[in-house]
């Protein structure tokens, strides 16, 4: 595995454990380390100049987060998602976000709700004018935004443990089929339905958001 381009290199002495899980989740997650890829101990701990404890510990966070798997023999490698799972993870994330939507309906006053998460959208309207990685970026803010603002912790933890496999998913699909789940217009109709503060609307609203986003890109 080809290692010496990655953005791997140059960790501080400090926190290595939450560098090196930091920065092998990004090379995952924006396609550096492709899926399929065998990950060799010996290769990472080198390139991050990390004690191979440290790279483990590290590696079995992201085991946890479902980003790399164990084959046979033990053998880690990062993981290939198919359409299936790309399916079961939108809807686990349309029952998180319907739940959110709720919540804020349910709000007696959603005035600062609202204008968070339309400073959000500005934030999305803002990026599309850049590359794939900073929409991402702004999508996924847009989301993580919905979710915190219920402050729902146990909420807000459930989404963060998708995060990984949701950019993993955009990743898989490429750009174009990507960018058509990144329209500010389709999110503006989220923030619409909670708007009204029609709970049923609103849930309806993100399941077919979901479910939409999910048919675009497994193609």
């Amino acid at each position: 595995m080809a290692t010496e381009s990655m953005s791997l290199l140059g960790l501080e002495k400090t926190s290595l454990r939450q560098q090196a899980l930091a920065a092998l989740r990004r090379a995952i997650t924006t396609g550096e380390i492709a899926p399929g890829t065998h990950l060799v101990e010996t290769e990472l701990s080198e390139t991050l100049q990390i004690s191979r404890g440290t790279l483990r510990e590290a590696m079995r966070q992201l085991q946890q987060e479902g980003l790399i798997s164990a084959g046979p023999r033990g053998r880690l490698s990062v993981r290939h998602l198919d359409a299936k799972e790309i399916c079961d993870i939108f809807a686990v994330r349309a029952a998180l976000e319907s739940l959110a939507a709720r919540e804020l309906c349910a709000l007696e006053d959603r005035a600062q709700v609202i204008k968070e998460l339309r400073r959000a959208l500005e934030e999305m309207d803002r990026a599309s004018k850049d590359g794939l990685e900073e929409r991402i970026e702004a999508d996924l803010n847009f989301h993580r935004t919905l979710c915190g603002l219920t402050g729902n912790e146990t909420l807000l933890h459930s989404w963060g443990s998708l995060e990984g496999n949701i950019r993993m998913s955009i990743m898989f699909a490429g750009f174009e089929r990507a960018a058509q789940n990144m329209s500010v217009k389709r999110h503006g109709e989220i923030v619409d339905a909670i708007e009204t503060g029609d709970a049923a609307k609103a849930s309806e609203a993100i399941t077919e958001h979901m479910d939409g986003a999910a048919k675009v890109l497994v193609g």
